[in-house]
């Protein structure tokens, strides 16, 4: 009877106990719910060894998980061994079955995210992780609760436990208070404010839970780092034979040493090694630093850091990589580009080569055709020149250039038309009963000047004669053609004032006391020079003499005048500047021993050529010669012409070349043109260059030249494409 009353009181007290850690801990323990969980137990150990003998036949095992708003839960029956983030056991059982005394852990983890951030030197990850621990001691007696998480790189925000507590919890260790110290109370609810499943499960095992074991912290050895940036864990080993006697001792010991002990040990290891066994290390090492910063930034940024290269630089560095490749092609980062190098936009739009699927920047294109071009020019290259041959052995005494037609004229009393292209004469301008001495060319329109003392209006496409223009009683020497209107100078001293539309002479301009020998026109102020040595402002409306600029003591050959200075070269050998407004003379320079024959004046540069063989370069605003352009390589005899073209210099002379030179350094380049019979005769009249190319006017005075017009295409890459 009392052994009946004793089971019964016992089993009251079991569900006493029983009830009262269910409240605690939010379940209700029976005998049943004792018996299910062993079962549990016991069939989670038989999962725990099928996969560790699966990890170990080098199969993956691939838990199954359930998404739950934006997070992962791990089950406690998972396998925490296989992840990366996670490497000690979760749970762990205490006692025996004996005296029924178990020690319960549940987990519950909320989140696990892995997001590779780029902007990280070494792409750690961002991981938020809750858990919250709980465990009963002796049946109740004792119970201890730790709550936290960790988020990312936030700051300290976690209470500390009391130190009693510390104590008594022999299994919690150094690094475990300094973790917990950095934790945030959350209480039952995760980051995103849903609550932590109740549900638990029990565990056995002989490890204390750590909450280190649920955190992945920044890489801290170079594993880690390899790791991090995605590369496998197995790294090429060196091949050369087994590893020697004890390397893991002393990879243990290595382990042990605090910081500044590994890194002393290191210095003396690296001084200790051989060539090859820093190059082996240097290979293994350096790969894990490289970042691809361009590809890490924003494009904007990207581009803009692009922005600081030189166009050359941009070229390479489209052959870094696709992406790299894609901004590289960005049209306004090139249009950028070609803005710095003077590339004007019709340009771009001039051609377009597209290859099939690629997309092409049409001002990188543009760049690198100008680039193309600018090469073609400094160097050269094999392409023998055009040969178009006509005058008989007339001197050709003017040449133009415009588009793809050129136009020559000569003492034959006759023009001819020719395709720059093709190099055929299309026709052939006649009408003028004496030579032909002065031309101007804009767009198909040519006007002529003559000793027949007219000037004739042509229509260079058809052929036809638009208008005969009278007035002169004396030869056409020179013409300037601004816009609609034409200037003539003639020997009869006077000048006139042409609508070329309509053939109407508009203004006569006398004055001078001697033959007109050159003119210059802008539109609004005519300047001319004669000689008389004289040279003289105009104002073609109301026909008045504004400036008689008095100074040269001999004719006056050659004019520029770009609005602001007149610039005026004589057979006395000087060149003078004067001021358009006020007539004065600004500077007077010096230095050519002859007569210049022609001058080139652009944004304050003037380019001279001089019957002593030398070309000068010279600034207009403070009169100082920039260079001499002569030395070994100079012109033998008398320069004959001059053409500015793309920041280069190009001269003819009688001694039957053609220079180029460098404005900026005044160095010579190269000869582009070198006639057979130079030295012997042979002789470049006349020279015409636009960006692409150069026609000379070549012949000879005593028969061992013949007339000819030598053309030069500096495009030809782009046009054979074009063709092909």
């Amino acid at each position: 009877m009392d052994q009946q009353r004793r089971e019964e009181e016992e089993e009251r007290l079991d569900g006493l106990e029983e009830r009262e850690g269910g409240e605690k801990d939010g379940t209700l323990r029976t005998p049943s719910r004792r018996r299910e969980e062993e079962e549990e137990e016991e069939e989670e150990e038989e999962e725990e060894e099928e996969e560790i003998g699966m990890r170990k036949a080098g199969a993956k095992d691939k838990p199954r998980r359930e998404l739950i708003g934006r997070h992962t839960p791990i089950s406690a029956s998972s396998s925490f061994t296989s992840s990366p983030l996670l490497s000690s056991s979760l749970c762990r059982g205490r006692g025996g079955e004996e005296d029924g005394e178990e020690d319960e852990v549940r987990v519950a983890i909320v989140t696990i995210e892995d997001e590779s951030c780029p902007s990280e030197p070494f792409g750690t990850a961002h991981l938020e992780t809750a858990y919250r621990i709980t465990r009963i001691v002796d049946g109740g007696d004792k119970k201890e609760e730790k709550e936290g998480e960790i988020e990312g790189m936030e700051e300290d925000e976690g209470e500390e436990a009391n130190s009693d507590d510390r104590e008594e919890d022999a299994e919690v260790t150094a690094p475990s208070l300094h973790l917990q110290s950095q934790m945030k109370r959350k209480l039952d609810h995760g980051p995103d404010g849903r609550p932590f499943p109740s549900g638990k499960k029990h565990c056995k095992g002989n490890t204390h839970l750590s909450p280190a074991s649920l955190i992945q912290a920044t890489p801290t050895t170079f594993g880690d780092l390899r790791l991090a940036n995605g590369h496998s864990a197995q790294r090429r080993r060196v091949t050369s034979g087994p590893p020697p006697t004890g390397l893991q001792d002393w990879l243990l010991t290595f382990q042990t040493w605090s910081g500044p002990e590994r890194l002393l040990a290191l210095d003396e290891l690296i001084d200790r090694c051989e060539t090859s066994q820093v190059k082996h290390m240097m290979q293994v090492i350096e790969p894990q630093f490289q970042r691809d910063f361009i590809s890490l930034l924003p494009k904007e940024l990207a581009l803009y850091v692009l922005t600081f290269l030189a166009p050359r630089d941009l070229l390479q560095a489209a052959q870094t990589c696709r992406y790299w490749r894609i901004l590289a092609e960005d049209n306004l980062l090139w249009r950028e580009k070609c803005r710095e190098e003077g590339v004007s936009e019709s340009a771009s739009r001039r051609r377009k080569c597209v290859r099939p699927g690629v997309a092409v920047s049409p001002w990188k294109s543009a760049y690198i055709r100008q680039h193309r071009i600018e090469n073609n020019w400094r160097k050269g290259d094999t392409r023998e020149p055009a040969v178009l041959k006509g005058h008989d052995d007339h001197v050709i005494t003017c040449l133009q250039l415009s588009g793809d037609l050129i136009v020559s004229g000569s003492d034959d009393n006759t023009l001819k038309v020719w395709s720059a292209i093709t190099g055929k004469c299309l026709r052939t301008l006649t009408g003028h009963s004496g030579g032909v001495w002065c031309s101007q060319m804009a767009v198909a329109t040519v006007i002529s000047g003559s000793t027949d003392r007219t000037l004739r209006v042509w229509d260079a496409e058809t052929g036809e004669c638009v208008h005969t223009l009278y007035g002169h009683t004396s030869t056409v020497r020179c013409m300037h053609l601004h816009g609609n209107r034409v200037v003539s100078g003639s020997r009869d001293t006077t000048l006139r004032v042409w609508d070329v539309s309509t053939g109407r002479c508009e203004h006569v301009l006398t004055g001078h006391v001697a033959a007109v020998r050159c003119v210059q026109y802008d539109g609004r102020r005519v300047v001319s020079g004669g000689y008389d040595y004289m040279v003289k402002v105009w104002d073609p409306e109301t026909e008045a003499c504004l400036h008689t600029l008095q100074g040269h003591t001999n004719r006056v050959y050659s004019l520029q005048f770009d609005g602001m200075f007149v610039v005026s070269g004589s057979l006395d050998t000087s060149i003078r500047v004067w001021d358009a407004e006020t007539g004065g003379c600004v500077h007077t320079l010096t230095g050519h021993q002859s007569l210049t024959s022609g001058m080139e004046l652009r944004d304050n540069i003037l380019v001279s050529g001089n019957a002593d063989s030398t070309v000068r370069v010279w600034d207009v605003r403070t009169g100082q010669c920039l260079h001499t352009l002569q030395g070994p390589n100079k012109h033998q005899s008398a320069v004959t012409c001059l053409q500015f073209c793309r920041g280069l210099v190009l001269s003819s002379s009688d001694d039957g070349t053609v220079k180029l030179w460098d404005l900026k350094t005044g160095a010579w380049l190269r000869d582009v043109v070198a006639l057979q019979s130079r030295g012997s005769g042979g002789v470049v009249w006349r020279i015409r260059a636009s960006d692409t190319r150069l026609v000379c006017a070549a012949g000879s005075r005593n028969g061992t030249e013949e007339t000819k017009l030598l053309v030069l295409d500096f495009d030809l890459d782009d046009k054979k494409k074009e063709t092909d």
